[in-house]
């Protein structure tokens, strides 16, 4: 147990009783302004150390509605015989012998007495992540705000981001506004620019993207869905709530934020898509550590060069 700190009253105290010893107990009392009984208080007190000066605990040592030695040996005695058991079935059964105790009475019981239970929780199995196989199987698509600090006027921007899970390859877009004409828009440029064909495309629940949440009808598709299904790929949405689904395009906004957004202005959206694309093109030729230290590029161009 670690030693009281030393306070100043401790040290108050101490050079009373000094004061006192050297010149008498009512001078001392006069000049600290304080009573006689204080003094011999502190002086008997005093054992040479000057933390046996600090207050003592003013914590009582009992309570009239303590635990009393028969009920206190009922718990340990039970406790011997159920040990593998929970809080509440332990509880349980010592209400079976009649213990009249709250279950939080209880609990402050046992940690006095230190007896803990057993019990290992049960470790919730998560599902493995599939990984892809191939470039273009699946990609994730999300929107991010533009941080407000970045922008030099008053309008607002949002940047679009796809991302390859295989090859984890990039392509990047900021627009004024996230509609899902927007991310329709986006969707082609996407189609367009990447290097593959695409066959799933993952994103959350945001109405940019569908009205899942909030449509009666199944069948009352935006036009981003739409154009996913006229394209013959895949939708592919995220439980509700659940970012993590969509980790690899998460992690990237964050990335984005700390290597990007903490040191950029932006004018205009010409101006902010101008700055993007060059950093896009620095990402996409960066190694990663996921990527055996290749960058995006490296790693599709020599997965194709495997299939010539």
């Amino acid at each position: 147990m670690s030693k009281p700190k030393i306070t100043q009253q401790m040290r108050y105290r101490l050079s009373l009783i000094k004061y006192a010893e050297k010149h008498g107990v009512s001078k001392a009392a006069r000049v600290y302004n304080t009573c006689r009984q204080n003094i011999y208080r502190y002086r008997k007190r005093y054992d040479g150390t000057i933390r046996s000066l600090g207050n003592y605990s003013r914590k009582p040592k009992s309570h009239p509605n303590q635990h009393t030695p028969k009920e206190i040996k009922l718990i340990s005695d039970m406790f011997k015989r159920n040990a593998n058991t929970g809080l509440v079935v332990f509880w349980a059964k010592l209400k079976q012998r009649g213990y009249t105790r709250s279950i939080s009475s209880l609990y402050n019981q046992m940690k006095k007495l230190n007896l803990k239970f057993n019990v290992k929780k049960k470790k919730r199995k998560t599902k493995p992540y599939l990984q892809m196989t191939f470039p273009g199987e699946r990609i994730q698509i999300d929107v991010k705000t533009v941080p407000s600090k970045c922008i030099v006027g008053q309008f607002k921007l949002y940047q679009y981001t796809a991302i390859d899970e295989y090859s984890r390859y990039r392509y990047l877009q900021i627009y004024g506004e996230k509609s899902t004409y927007t991310s329709y828009k986006f969707l082609l440029e996407v189609i367009k620019r990447f290097p593959f064909k695409i066959y799933t495309v993952r994103t959350d629940n945001g109405l940019e993207f569908t009205k899942r949440l909030i449509a009666k009808d199944d069948n009352n598709l935006t036009i981003f869905e739409h154009g996913l299904a006229k394209s013959g790929i895949c939708h592919d949405l995220i439980k509700p709530y659940t970012p993590k689904h969509n980790g690899k395009v998460e992690r990237s906004h964050r990335k984005d934020n700390e290597r990007f957004y903490s040191t950029r202005r932006f004018y205009s959206i010409e101006d902010a898509n101008k700055q993007l694309q060059a950093y896009l093109k620095e990402y996409n030729n960066f190694p990663m550590q996921p990527l055996n230290w290749k960058s995006p590029i490296e790693l599709l161009r020599d997965y194709f060069n495997k299939l010539k």
